[in-house]
């Protein structure tokens, strides 16, 4: 992810955001972290993280308590060392109740140095709505490339 560097095209902030797509899907904390700079800032709901470190125990916490995730990022708007976008996710407790995260998250890249190109600022803002099976988008291993998402869906 830190190959693709600011200031971003509409093509480039594109493929960082399948690029972080993709890594959230892998469900890797240890894979994910290394797209953020060692002392990343970030706000998720309520919470605050700093750092790589901070970012790998929220992040294994989290998929600790979200099973089945699946992730859908959506490009929303970008300029030049900044990109937005909104995402939609899915996962079960460990009751087996299913739920759909939607949220914008504010991205801002380094521009210079070591760390150009890694996510220095990730501002989210989440909210859960539980579902039921028959409601899910990413069921069945789906591609989430293949599911479109549009307002009579939200």
């Amino acid at each position: 992810m830190a190959h693709i560097v600011p200031p971003f095209t509409a093509a480039t902030a594109l493929e960082k955001v399948k690029f972080a797509q993709n890594a959230w899907n892998t469900m890797n904390p240890e894979i994910i972290a290394k797209a953020y700079t060692t002392d990343c800032i970030w706000r998720n709901r309520d919470q605050f993280i700093r750092g790589q470190e901070e970012i790998k125990t929220f992040l294994t916490t989290k998929y600790a308590k979200e099973k089945g995730y699946r992730l859908k990022k959506e490009l929303f708007a970008f300029q030049d060392n900044k990109i937005a976008v909104q995402f939609f996710y899915e996962y079960h407790d460990e009751n087996g109740q299913w739920y759909r995260a939607y949220g914008l998250e504010d991205w801002t890249f380094q521009v210079d140095g070591e760390e150009k190109g890694k996510m220095r600022k990730r501002m989210s803002s989440i909210n859960d709505v539980k579902i039921s099976e028959d409601e899910r988008w990413f069921a069945n291993n789906v591609d989430v490339e293949t599911v479109t998402i549009s307002e009579k869906h939200l």
